[in-house]
């Protein structure tokens, strides 16, 4: 009766009877079924235009870049377990402001374990490790860290969700990252310093957090990630901030103001909203190759912010690193 009542549908089904091997009689031939869409993998690039995600991926790294100045410049004011812990208390009171205002419901208790290892890894291991770290290094030295984080989140997200780079992206990651060790190593002098430890153990944390962080990007809005974790960090960072706070002499400055609130709200909660959108569009792995030009952004943040003067292996350096992250950007992966 429905075939009848639509004029469209009956060439169709002429169409149909006539493919019966001939015989007008058998019934219309079912129509195939749809091929069922396949998710992308976790760790791979969403369908889309990749412009926006890089674009938001870059402004993460930016905002990244000023970091390690900012924290040199809390920490004329505040004790470096004192500064991590307001910085996280201020960065989840507007996280968590945000998620009231638009009334965003709790994660699904599968997500929760996900959440903690993003909690562990940028909101409290890596602040934590890097600032105790920068009370006796450099920022052009502790840069080195994040010269190498790149590499180590591409190595966590083939470990962690099945991402396969080809060839020519490994290559061009280990160039980039190679350069990125070389210039910030010339610039702290060649020596290894009691600041490496902590470092390089800020670099593991930091690159989980990432590959997880940006793996639930993909099933929830990245600025929920962020907000999650920060709120999940409460419990802890409110009374490690009091006991902090009470310990550590603060003597409140203009950069100490400035320092605390870029490394809460720039670093800790927008940058890192962007950070995880821009992998959840392109990738985790190719989003981490952006972070290759971090260190030479931090130690131009550096130059004029805190009066650090650079080496004519910057340009150079610079360079190679561009070229490395166009690479990267166009091998499959």
């Amino acid at each position: 009766m429905e075939a009848q009542s639509s004029a469209t549908a009956r060439p169709r089904i002429a169409v149909d009877r006539q493919s019966s091997d001939g015989d007008p009689s058998a019934p219309p031939a079912a129509a195939a079924p749809a091929a069922p869409r396949v998710p992308a993998a976790p760790g791979s690039a969403a369908p889309g235009p990749a412009r926006p995600g890089l674009l938001q991926a870059g402004l993460g790294v930016v905002a990244f870049s000023l970091t390690f100045p900012a924290t040199a410049w809390g920490l004329e004011g505040f004790g470096p377990w004192s500064l991590v812990a307001v910085r996280s208390v201020l960065a989840a009171l507007v996280a968590g402001g945000c998620l009231l205002a638009l009334r965003v419901r709790l994660p699904a208790a599968r997500h929760w374990a996900s959440l903690a290892v993003v909690a562990a890894g940028v909101v409290l291991g890596f602040p934590l490790l890097t600032t105790i770290a920068l009370e006796t290094s450099t920022t052009a030295h502790a840069a080195v860290v994040v010269g190498l984080l790149p590499l180590t989140t591409a190595l966590l997200s083939a470990l962690r969700v099945g991402a396969r780079p080809s060839r020519t992206f490994w290559a061009a990651a280990l160039a980039g990252a190679a350069a990125v060790v070389a210039f910030t190593v010339q610039q702290s002098g060649g020596a290894l310093t009691a600041a490496d430890g902590y470092l390089f153990a800020a670099l593991l944390v930091c690159a989980a957090g990432y590959t997880e962080g940006g793996r639930l990007a993909r099933l929830m809005p990245g600025w929920q990630v962020i907000g999650w974790a920060l709120v999940l960090c409460l419990p802890v960072t409110v009374p490690v901030a009091a006991v902090a706070l009470s310990y550590e002499p603060v003597q409140l400055g203009a950069h100490s103001v400035a320092g605390l609130l870029w490394v809460a709200v720039g670093s800790q909660f927008l940058g890192l909203v962007v950070w995880y959108r821009g992998m959840a569009a392109v990738g985790i792995p190719k989003a981490s190759q952006l972070q290759l030009a971090q260190p030479l952004l931090t130690l131009v943040w550096s130059v004029l912010l805190l009066g650090e003067r650079l080496t004519p292996a910057a340009p150079l350096t610079a360079a190679a690193v561009l070229v490395c992250i166009a690479v990267t950007q166009r091998a499959r992966g």
